[in-house]
């Protein structure tokens, strides 16, 4: 009878090993790009839009489209049903740790207000107990995400620290806007400052967008308009939004502080880009307020060059994107 066990036992786990690796299983092509589509849309909070693209590399077992496609459907309905829940735990089962701690902080969701939480496989205290684990474990093993992710799981702040001295950029963005807001403690004001540039510039060097523009902001602050108009230049390269915005707005003939020459054809078809963004966040319509005053200042050739403009940028550039957190605050 013992043996019987045993070997009962030992076919579960094989037919459990089989079962992971189909869930982990490489996507094909087209899997893979409706995953990418899916958060590229999902960055641009067209969340709804994204759905049926995650739903696609969701249920080819990809645990990152799992999270994706858990977080649009909790942003489109307001708060964790059970078809979110759903998409969590799939990933989360696959060793996702945003998605352990989006169920770990399933007991501060609009949900429980509404007596509406799904039943969940763990309470939210076992899924944050097991995304720690699992976090401690890679962060031992030099994973500055994980760092990253501990500080998220226990608010302490000596995480965020390893993880932004490891080279995450976000954690160092973090970092260095913490300091901005008045967090740690400075002897000096110019030690805070110069220690909030550091991370700043850090951040922006490992290609954070959002760092980017923070540095930029530093940058003409000190009146170095010279190299903050360069790291305009490369946060609008990035796609991101906020960046690409205020580069086309500075070509409008706005804001002198950073020194950028005025170009309507080149703001016209930046500010362009932004009636693609009808998903929320304001973008379009601060652009359509700038194009409609350049606009009467364009002759009928310009508009042209700018729609060209326009068209070469998209082909060459990323994608635009609000560059969201992954873990939403």
């Amino acid at each position: 009878m013992k043996k019987r066990i045993n070997f009962y036992r030992y076919i579960f786990h094989i037919i459990l090993l089989l079962a992971c690796f189909e869930a982990r299983a490489s996507l094909t092509s087209d899997q893979l790009a409706a995953k990418e589509k899916g958060i590229e849309l999902y960055d641009q909070f067209k969340a709804i839009s994204a759905l049926p693209y995650l739903q696609i590399s969701a249920d080819a077992g990809d645990d990152e489209a799992q999270y994706y496609l858990g977080e649009a459907i909790r942003k489109n309905r307001k708060f964790i049903d059970n078809d979110a829940k759903t998409a969590y735990e799939k990933s989360a089962k696959q060793g996702n740790i945003y998605s352990m701690i989006r169920l770990g902080r399933m007991d501060e969701d609009l949900c429980v207000n509404m007596a509406k939480c799904p039943k969940s496989e763990k309470t939210a205290k076992e899924w944050l107990a097991h995304a720690e684990s699992l976090a401690n474990k890679q962060a031992g093993q030099g994973n500055a995400e994980s760092m990253y992710l501990l500080y998220e799981i226990t608010g302490k702040n000596q995480w965020l620290e390893k993880s932004a001295e490891n080279g995450y950029p976000l954690a160092q963005y973090l970092l260095a806007t913490e300091y901005q807001e008045g967090g740690g403690f400075f002897v000096l004001p110019s030690s805070r400052t110069d220690v909030i540039e550091r991370w700043m510039k850090a951040s922006a060097e490992n290609g954070y967008p959002r760092a980017m523009s923070g540095i930029a902001a530093i940058l003409v602050e000190r009146k170095d308009a010279a190299n903050a108009r360069a790291w305009v230049e490369r946060a609008a390269a990035t796609g991101y939004v906020e960046a690409l915005f205020n580069y086309g707005y500075y070509l409008a003939g706005k804001n002198s502080e950073f020194g950028f020459s005025a170009d309507y054809v080149k703001s016209y078809a930046l500010l362009s880009l932004f009636l693609e963004l009808d998903g929320g966040g304001g973008a379009k319509e601060d652009a359509e307020y700038v194009i409609s005053k350049i606009k009467t200042e364009m002759s009928k050739s310009q508009l042209d060059e700018a729609e060209i403009f326009a068209a070469n940028w998209k082909k060459t550039h990323p994608a635009l994107s609000f560059f969201p957190f992954k873990l939403s605050r």
